[in-house]
């Protein structure tokens, strides 16, 4: 009964860091919901409205999609951050209210799973540096990402079923990510699990101490900026096709698009300077040569 308690009593603690504390305050108006940087090639975007537990309203789904997709034929990597106690709380509950109206309901799931899309559409990397709390959208924004470095401190949690809404979207994710049956105790109990536990069960990529997490974010996105921008894209792109295809299927579309993947410029760049013992030119384009 104690240990019930306790856990109850940890799930009480979660939802109120992040629902009603995402939901109960106003945006100041002269502040951006997010702030975007850029350098050589990696564009970084903080979410910035703390004071809502940087929450997805409908406004922060819009912003985001403006962002990831805004100018992207320089970009090789992107991240998306947030400083504080809390990465993101998911949906602003004081959206989702009766009186805001089914169709209002309809815009806001809608504008999300457009984002979702969005990031794993995308032709480069999106790597989550997650420092702090990451619960129902917000998890879910954590596994859609192809990337996710967290701090020590964070956690992860789809707590809806405790608010009567219960985490379905964020389970797309999640469950893609994560085996079954923890993805059902995620959803069904919305009990937070560790860093660690996020880490063993394939949430996340790498846990790292909490001043170490910028540095190692952007080591990673560093890393991708070393390869053809052209053959990331298309191996981002063939990756999440195949792992929705039958065994068989998908060693035939990989198959075709490996001898593809030779017919462009980069990869016989890439065969070549290896052969001869040299650094690469990429070209970053997809012009074939054969």
């Amino acid at each position: 009964m104690m240990g019930r308690t306790l856990v109850n009593f940890a799930t009480f603690s979660i939802l109120r860091r992040s629902f009603s504390l995402s939901s109960g305050c106003l945006q100041c108006s002269n502040q951006p919901l997010t702030v975007c940087t850029e350098s050589n090639g990696i564009r970084k975007i903080c979410l910035n409205d703390p004071k809502k537990r940087n929450a997805l309203s409908l406004s922060m789904l819009k912003r985001l999609q403006d962002d990831l997709t805004r100018d992207i034929d320089h970009l090789r990597a992107i991240i998306i951050t947030a400083p504080g106690k809390v990465f993101c709380a998911g949906h602003d509950l004081k959206e989702l209210r009766s009186e805001d109206g089914r169709q209002h309901h309809i815009e806001v799931f809608q504008s999300c799973s457009e984002m979702m899309n969005t990031i794993q559409d995308l032709p480069v990397p999106v790597i989550a540096e997650v420092s702090g709390l990451a619960t129902a959208a917000g998890c879910q924004l954590v596994a859609t990402c192809d990337i996710a470095v967290a701090s020590e401190k964070s956690q992860f949690a789809t707590p809806g079923v405790n608010v009567g809404l219960f985490c379905s979207t964020p389970a797309v994710a999640v469950g893609r990510a994560v085996p079954r049956k923890v993805a059902m105790e995620m959803l069904f109990t919305g009990h937070p699990i560790s860093a660690q536990d996020a880490l063993l069960h394939g949430l996340v990529s790498k846990v790292v101490p909490e001043d170490k997490l910028e540095e190692e974010t952007m080591k990673i996105a560093e890393r991708i900026c070393e390869s053809s921008r052209s053959v990331i894209a298309l191996g981002k792109a063939t990756f999440y096709a195949q792992m929705n295809l039958e065994r068989k299927e998908a060693y035939k579309l990989t198959s075709q698009v490996m001898v593809e993947n030779l017919s462009i410029s980069d990869g016989q760049e890439g065969i070549k300077s290896f052969i001869e013992k040299k650094k690469p030119i990429w070209s970053h384009n997809t012009n074939k040569v054969h």
